[in-house]
């Protein structure tokens, strides 16, 4: 019981850091949506659909996805194309775009606190969603794969909630985000207490080794994984401020979850869309694990006075 006090505490401390990032960056970027300040930049990403091969009008839902997140991208996508012009090969993509970058300024703030650079982080995950990007679209153009129209099991309506009904919608989040975690951070504890945790870790570590990962950071790991970055990386400050974690691990992970994250529900969401399962689940794991591992061995050849420099500072988590 005692166990479960401390963690309960430690979840509602790490709940006061993901809300003071959470609510005021959401409420900002909804204003920025409202007030048409991401239409008006938009038109500045359409050569970077070009050389993704996708029509220049999906730059707005990209740049939509990286402010507010893939739940305000969605509804624009079959609203700016027609459904008739798009290929499975084109809302792959797309969704490969948006996987990798989505609700940057929330996210990689959280990131931020556990120590990496904001800057560093962010543009890495900005840049492998595009190196993924680029190399699916290669990839079909050369063999034809996925050259069929889209068709999409649901395609989401664009509604604008009234100011109060966003409110609410946030409040309801919040509230939703401090039961999971305290959940989390009880079950965490418990598969500990049961053994299980060294099962899952025992099952996982092999994966993650090959992305440079080792077990000290891999549970914190496969919970970004599975849950997304809101909790694992959530925890990940918890465990980084203890200094039970090498910086170069934390930073390593928060890589990787910024590579693959949230795979069971944004997975599930884009498939809906219409995108390939095999290119934004299997492909997207494997890029993280091979562009995690590269990074590692980067880092491996750098001194820690250019590793806190340029990447990591331990002034941040708080």
């Amino acid at each position: 019981m005692i166990n479960f006090l401390r963690k309960t505490r430690e979840a509602l401390d790490v709940y006061w850091i993901l809300a003071r990032i959470t609510i005021p960056i959401t409420i900002g970027a909804e204003a920025l949506n409202r007030l048409g300040a991401i239409e008006a930049i938009s038109p500045l990403f359409s050569p970077v659909m070009g050389m993704l091969g996708l029509p220049a009008e999906l730059g707005l839902a990209w740049l939509t996805a990286m402010v507010v997140g893939i739940w305000g991208a969605i509804p624009l996508l079959f609203t700016l194309v027609p459904i008739a012009t798009l290929s499975t090969a084109d809302v792959t993509i797309f969704s490969a775009l948006i996987l990798f970058a989505h609700a940057l300024p929330i996210e990689q703030k959280i990131i931020a606190k556990a120590g990496p650079s904001f800057l560093v982080t962010t543009m890495l995950r900005i840049l492998g969603g595009l190196l993924f990007g680029l190399t699916l679209h290669h990839l079909f153009a050369m063999t034809g794969w996925l050259a069929a129209p889209v068709n999409p099991v649901w395609i989401p309506i664009s509604e604008t909630l009234a100011w109060k009904d966003f409110f609410f919608a946030l409040a309801e989040a919040m509230a939703w985000m401090l039961v999971i975690l305290v959940g989390l951070f009880w079950a965490l504890e418990l598969l500990k207490l049961i053994g299980a945790m060294d099962i899952l870790l025992t099952a996982l570590s092999p994966i993650l080794r090959l992305a440079g990962i080792e077990r000290e950071a891999s549970y914190l790991t496969s919970v970004g994984l599975f849950l997304g970055i809101s909790y694992g990386a959530g925890i990940l400050i918890n465990e980084a401020e203890s200094g039970n974690i090498a910086p170069r691990q934390v930073f390593l992970s928060c890589i990787f979850m910024g590579f693959a994250h949230s795979i069971i529900e944004d997975t599930l969401i884009v498939v809906a869309l219409g995108a390939d399962i095999y290119s934004v689940l299997i492909g997207r794991l494997l890029f993280a694990i091979i562009a995690t591992a590269l990074i590692a061995a980067f880092l491996q050849r750098i001194s820690d006075t250019a590793f806190f420099t340029a990447a990591f500072s331990a002034k941040g988590k708080r």
